[in-house]
């Protein structure tokens, strides 16, 4: 796939699966925008880069952050063709114990900062827009939308808004011309630091006697007997936001080895 010259902002890019997405499109020929907060990380992916790659400091709380970052994807690349909404955090706590707090925070992140990331792209993409020439969105949202599992309950919410919003923003866009894709993943166990959290989560939590046996089940759990990589994550978002899926809109894709069905 081909993406030269097209305009890719990936929020949370910085490592994990976003800094997969990243590197995918840059491979193909994008002009990659990486978004984080985790400033030192952005900037050494960026060096990594080398060329047609720029990193911005981004709280995508913020809305006003949203708005400057979108007109700087206009000004340095020349467009947004490619919105990756993958900014996240996870929390593990049984209900018993509830963190308020601590969910509120989630959610903010992880839903609010992916409706603010769908506004201002919608507004910058559709006719009229500082861009106008329509484009695709991908948001993150993970296997834990479809499946309960203790401890999850604001995480699996939080996806789940993720993976409705989705749906409705789709139609929104279809309805009123925009010329926009917007198409979610379910990403299952995928190795990266947000993972290794979720083990060391559970494993405090008594779950499991240690990360080896909670990788084991994990592993044991998947049809196709591995954790998956940000790679795995980044081709299917590359799919999702090519031409070859230019009739997909308001889909949600599992990317997890056959982990729900597992």
């Amino acid at each position: 796939m081909d993406f030269t010259g097209k305009t890719v902002l990936v929020t949370g890019g910085a490592r994990g699966i976003g800094a997969g997405i990243a590197r995918a499109f840059h491979s193909a020929g994008a002009n990659i925008i990486v978004s984080d907060v985790l400033d030192r990380e952005g900037s050494e992916l960026v060096e990594e880069l080398a060329g047609n790659a720029l990193f911005l400091q981004q709280d995508v709380r913020d809305e006003q952050r949203w708005q400057q970052v979108v007109e700087q994807c206009a000004d340095w690349g020349g467009g947004l063709d490619v919105l990756i909404n993958n900014a996240g955090i996870e929390a593990a706590m049984p209900l018993v114990d509830f963190d308020a707090d601590v969910a509120r925070r989630l959610l903010d992140i992880n839903v609010v900062g992916v409706l603010l990331g769908m506004k201002w792209a919608f507004r910058s993409m559709r006719p009229g827009g500082i861009v106008g020439k329509g484009g695709a969105i991908v948001n993150l949202s993970s296997i834990s939308s479809q499946a309960a599992a203790g401890g999850m309950a604001a995480y699996a919410g939080s996806k789940a808004a993720v993976e409705r919003a989705t749906k409705v923003a789709a139609v929104e866009a279809g309805k009123g011309g925009y010329n926009i894709r917007v198409n979610c993943l379910y990403p299952g166990i995928i190795q990266t630091d947000m993972v290794d959290q979720l083990i060391d989560e559970c494993v405090d939590l008594g779950w499991f006697g240690g990360s080896d046996e909670c990788r084991s089940w994990l592993t044991a759990k998947t049809p196709l007997g591995r954790f998956g990589s940000p790679e795995d994550v980044a081709k299917v978002t590359m799919f999702l936001c090519s031409d070859y899926a230019s009739f997909v809109t308001g889909a949600g894709v599992p990317v997890d080895g056959g982990f729900l069905y597992g």
